[in-house]
């Protein structure tokens, strides 16, 4: 994997060894960030199950202002803690270890709001849906809120999930990409 564009382009990102996490493909990333390129800039990033960090590191290098990771894989959180500091995206990110769900909870006390939400869980275990209520619940959003959900081609999902709702989807092969925008600002 690598940096696709900006300060970091060309740059290596490490993966974690085994089978527990499944990285976003460059073409699929390449794809997704050409789609939502006008919405990158200075914006807040919230990048859940994170892995090794690949699509708030590209996001951070295309000019987001601030990423906040999440990851409950040691070994992925290890990767991750690396990326970000062979990268010197130290002071524009933090990232957690833990259950996405638990901290964005906390995250919500605290008043955090995200411009771009990067959502890419294991597959076929509904976490999607979950992870776009929970971020509904906890308002971790604002009225311009973007979230990006990579999901596999079999999994169902309404088009509908809290006050989010499906803007458009694009397939990749296996891969299913959801972008969702509140429902009031949905054209």
């Amino acid at each position: 994997m690598r940096i696709i564009t900006g300060e970091a382009k060309g740059r290596i990102i490490k993966a974690p060894e085994g089978m527990n996490t499944r990285p976003t493909l460059d073409r699929v990333k390449e794809s997704v960030f050409n789609i939502i390129s006008n919405k990158i800039y200075d914006a807040i990033v919230l990048d859940m199950f994170a892995g090794s960090g690949n699509l708030g590191l590209e996001a951070i290098s295309r000019g987001a202002k601030f990423c906040t990771f999440i990851e409950k894989d040691k070994s992925a959180y290890k990767v991750l803690k690396e990326n970000i500091k062979n990268l010197n995206f130290e002071d524009r990110s933090k990232a957690y270890f833990g259950d996405s769900f638990k901290i964005i909870k906390n995250l919500s006390k605290e008043n955090f709001k995200y411009d771009l939400i990067f959502l890419d869980p294991p597959y076929g275990r509904g976490m999607v849906q979950r992870a776009v209520e929970a971020i509904s619940e906890n308002r971790i959003y604002n009225d311009n809120t973007f979230i990006i959900s990579e999901l596999d081609e079999k999994d169902d999902i309404p088009e509908i999930v809290g006050i989010f709702k499906n803007f458009r989807t694009e397939k990749y092969g296996r891969c299913k990409i959801i972008f969702w925008v509140k429902e009031d600002k949905y054209e």
